[in-house]
This record gives structure tokens, sequence and C-alpha cells, in this order.
């Protein structure tokens, strides 16, 4: 009878990490669990236990890490539905509330620190000028005269340019429209973020830090649970949040004083995003780079 000789990928890996891989994947640093995650299929192949088993890894990392009970799902995506996003810029006060709430719902670095939203505020007069574009006012009071505010995040293209080029497949758009990134997989190469015209992604270069009260313990694999050295990370419309059962709208949406951000579901007719889409005067950002982004601005007033 003939033995089958077939290898996986991962079986193939294991037996290198046995033999002459096991010195240099040690000399990293990696062993047990990390060693463990840095082996594990891709995420897309894995069977429902598989990811269970996962999930529970993470989750008793973050436990002994923060000392904090989480739990980690990887619910994925609805049939029906692609998420969309729409922002008034005529609205937009420029207060960054959006960019704390999201940090603390997703999990972001505090030291270093790393932004998914950055707000750029510019002259009326100039209209929609990244030139003169400034991401690091400073002012005792917002809106400021004269000025209107741009925030920029993660435009989730419909193609997007970073999935594109990343070398080992650790970025993907999801059924949804939600472009992921599994963390495991990512090699840190950051060849996605030179392809992002957005400057929507954002690269670990310190192992990152996250009060223990501050955590977020509600986490996705794909979303915001804790990221480690060396990987890219990303706005990914809340996607635990989304996702859930109760069907939230992002941190950002939520969090708004002036109501200026629109969430929903594009292949919905009676969504409010697409009575917004047929009836406001929007503004694609970059739309010549045929990215096609499903983030929308629009002027309400």
């Amino acid at each position: 009878m003939k033995k089958n000789t077939d290898l996986t990928r991962r079986e193939f890996i294991k037996g290198a990490a046995g033999i002459a891989g096991a010195t240099v994947l040690a000399s990293c640093g990696l062993s047990g669990d990390a060693l463990e995650a840095f082996l594990q299929k891709h995420f897309k192949e894995l069977s429902n236990d598989e990811k269970a088993e996962i999930l529970k890894r993470i989750e008793d990392e973050c436990k002994a890490k923060y000392g904090k009970e989480v739990a980690v799902v990887g619910t994925p995506a609805e049939e029906g539905v692609l998420f969309a996003y729409a922002l008034d810029i005529s609205r937009c006060i420029g207060c960054r509330r959006c960019v704390y709430g999201c940090c603390e719902e997703n999990n972001q670095s505090r030291d270093p620190q790393i932004h998914w939203i950055t707000v750029l505020e510019m002259d009326k007069s100039e209209g929609v000028n990244l030139e003169k574009a400034n991401s690091y006012y400073e002012v005792d009071k917002v809106p400021q005269p004269d000025k209107f505010y741009f925030p920029v995040a993660c435009q989730q293209c419909e193609n997007p340019p970073c999935v594109k080029v990343c070398p080992v497949k650790a970025t993907w758009k999801e059924p949804d429209g939600i472009v992921v990134v599994d963390y495991n997989w990512c090699i840190g190469c950051r060849c996605c973020i030179t392809a992002c015209p957005y400057g929507a992604r954002h690269f670990n270069w310190a192992e990152p830090k996250i009060p223990t009260d501050e955590l977020n313990p509600s986490m996705h694999y794909l979303g915001n649970r804790p990221r480690m050295k060396g990987c890219v990370e990303k706005c990914t419309f809340c996607i635990q949040r989304t996702r859930g059962e109760e069907k939230k709208y992002p941190k950002c949406v939520e969090v708004c004083p002036v109501g200026a951000r629109k969430f929903g579901n594009l292949l919905d007719p009676s969504s409010e995003i697409r009575y917004i889409l047929a009836n406001k005067r929007v503004f694609i950002f970059k739309e010549e780079l045929n990215t096609r982004p499903k983030f929308f601005y629009y002027y309400g007033l």
C-alpha cells in the first residue's frame, strides 16, 4: 500500500521547526503557544473546531497578560450585507471624539500611541486640499472660524490596493466589504502601508501598551483583539460591534456629538446610507484612483 507523503504547509513548517528550524524559531523567542500561533493555518482555511481552539488560546493569553476575563469571537460576515459609511463634512466640528472613542473600543496602543482615525483641519477657502491640511491642530475651541474638518480612516475599498500587494495574503476583503488583517499572518513588511493611498494602515514599531482598566474585553479575532509588535492594523468598521448579535453602530458613529457619521447596509434599499447616496452631494475621496471606497463624504447642510 502506497504511503501518503502529501504534506500541508503547516505540517512541513512544523517538521522543519522540529529539526533545523527549531533553532531559528527559538532564537526569535517562539515556543509553546507563540510557536503554535506562528504555525497556524490561514484563518479562512480553519475549521470551526480549529477556530474555537485559537479563540480560546487568545482569551487565555489576554487573561494572563491583563488579568482580565475577555471574550474573543470570530463571527463571520452575514449574507445580504455590504457595509458602508457616510460622513457629513458640513457637520463635523473637529472635536476628535471619534478618534478617542475608536481608540478605547478597538484596544489601540496608548504608548506608543496609535490612532486609526486622523482628523484633518482645512481652510474653507481652499476646499479639500491635502497639501495645506493640518492634522496637528491644537485649539481651545472647535470648530474654528473659516475652517472645516475632514476625518480620514480606512475607506474599506471594494478594489483595495493593500490586499493586492500583501505577499502572504494576511489581509483580504470580507463578503460584507470589511477589509481585515490577520495579525498572526502579518509579517510586518509594510507593503500594504505603502500601497494605501489614504494613510489608513498603522505599524506596531513597539509592543503596544493598553492599561488593564481600559482594555475592551469584547473582541473579534479580525478586529480589536490586542495586537503585537511587528504587525499592521487598521479600522475594521468595529467588526466586533457591527457583526455582533446586537448589531451596534461603529463606536465613532455612536460618540459623534453632532450626528455627522452614518453607517448601514448598502444592499438595503431602505437604509439611511442608501438615502444619503441618492439624495445628498456625495464626495468620494481620491475617486480617480478607482479604489472604489465604501466610505463616502457628503454635504448635508
